[in-house]
This record gives structure tokens, sequence and C-alpha cells, in this order.
């Protein structure tokens, strides 16, 4: 099994990224031009990226004390036969908090393309959230 960490520090407040994250099927909202289209279908939700790859999605835990989101991936183009991540949001200082995206996944020889697709969507967070106060 592979995992992948990464986190980046955002120009807003905690508060603001978490309401944006909590609202679980509105990803353009969280990551716009990353994300162009999230769609609900029961407990999972269809996300449709920049890309024009189209995800599945189960949502397995809302943790509104956390500030944390779990999912899986149930279908993708990548291949993934086990795919489990979560995302959250912590305080970092006034004005600023740390968005903390992971993933473990199956096949493990996938993780280049794993890292390098959240990388951009980790990105496209940081830029729709820089210096947006509460």
């Amino acid at each position: 099994m592979a995992s992948v960490r990464i986190s980046a520090v955002v120009g807003a407040p905690a508060a603001t990224v978490w309401a944006a994250l909590r609202e679980v099927h509105d990803l353009p909202r969280l990551a716009p031009g990353f994300v162009v289209k999230s769609e609900r279908d029961g407990e999972r939700r269809v996300i449709t990226f920049d890309n024009g790859a189209v995800a599945t999605e189960l949502l397995v835990d809302v943790d509104e004390a956390a500030r944390r989101v779990a999912y899986a991936v149930v279908d993708s183009p990548l291949g993934l036969t086990h795919h489990h991540a979560i995302s959250q949001v912590t305080e970092a200082g006034e004005g600023r908090c740390s968005f903390v995206w992971q993933a473990d996944f199956l096949p493990a020889d996938r993780e280049p393309v794993v890292r390098a697709f959240m990388e951009r969507g980790l990105a496209a967070v940081v830029r729709a959230h820089a210096n947006v106060l509460d």
C-alpha cells in the first residue's frame, strides 16, 4: 500500500476554508478550476476534474469538531483497487490555516500519479482561498 500526505498553509482563516471543505457536494467551491463539477449520488459524489477525469467517491465521515472529511474513491480512471483519504483544516495563526490531505491506496505503483494529482488539487485550494477573510 502507498500513502501520500501533503499539506499547505492557506491564507484564510480555518473557519472559511472549513466552510468550503464541509460542503462535500460542492467541491468546485473548495478547489475551483481543479474540480469543475460535483454531483450528489446518495452517499456518494461524482466529481469531474479539469482534465476530464471522472471519479466516484463514497463519503465516509464529516467531522465538524476536527474539521475533517474522510472519503474513499470507489471508481476512477486510475485503476485503484483500494483508496481512503482525509482532508483536514486546522488553525495556523491569525488569518491562516493548514490544509492536510492524505490518501492511502493500492496499487502502490500509482503513487506518482496520485501525488501529482493531489498536489494540483491542493494548489487550487491555496489559490482559491488566498487572503480570504471570514
